[in-house]
């Protein structure tokens, strides 16, 4: 008797690092209090996320081997996008205090928008100004977050 077969090994891979991500976010959680719903703890989020993340994994993962997927084969990783993506997100954490938030997001979406082989500017700048405002009203606005939102310059 054999096991289930992989019938979609990209999918499979994506399913398993969402639940490689998943267990790391859980067991750094373990370090830190978890609180209640109404009083939130700083483990609260990162378990919270991380059982949200082995969800999706494992949703993807049976979708992989369902008798029905399409079979797909797993390719060379596009290490270009790859580092274009993380590349920008360390171009933002370096840049957040210096620019503040909407410098360090714009950076972070137009470089990031290079991994794709779809990159066109317009469609970069209309991403970058929707994200942003988004952000905004979000972290700024609505949780209060104190982030340096302007160049320190202006602030």
């Amino acid at each position: 008797m054999t096991g289930p077969t992989i019938r979609d090994q990209r999918a499979f891979a994506s399913g398993a690092l969402f639940l490689a991500f998943a267990v790391f976010f859980f067991v750094t959680a373990l370090n830190y209090p978890a609180g209640t719903a109404a009083r939130m703890g700083p483990g609260y989020f990162p378990r919270l996320l991380a059982i949200v993340l082995a969800a999706i994994g494992l949703a993807v993962l049976l979708g992989a081997v369902r008798r029905t997927a399409e079979r797909q084969a797993l390719h060379r990783w596009d290490v270009k996008g790859l580092v274009w993506v993380t590349g920008s997100v360390i171009l933002f954490a370096l840049l957040l205090f210096p620019l503040g938030l909407v410098g360090s997001l714009f950076v972070l979406i137009v470089v990031s928008s290079r991994a794709s082989s779809e990159f066109t500017w317009k469609g970069a700048l209309a991403n970058a100004a929707v994200l942003i405002a988004l952000c905004l009203l979000v972290f700024v606005y609505g949780l209060g977050l104190r982030l340096p939102v302007w160049p320190a310059l202006l602030n």
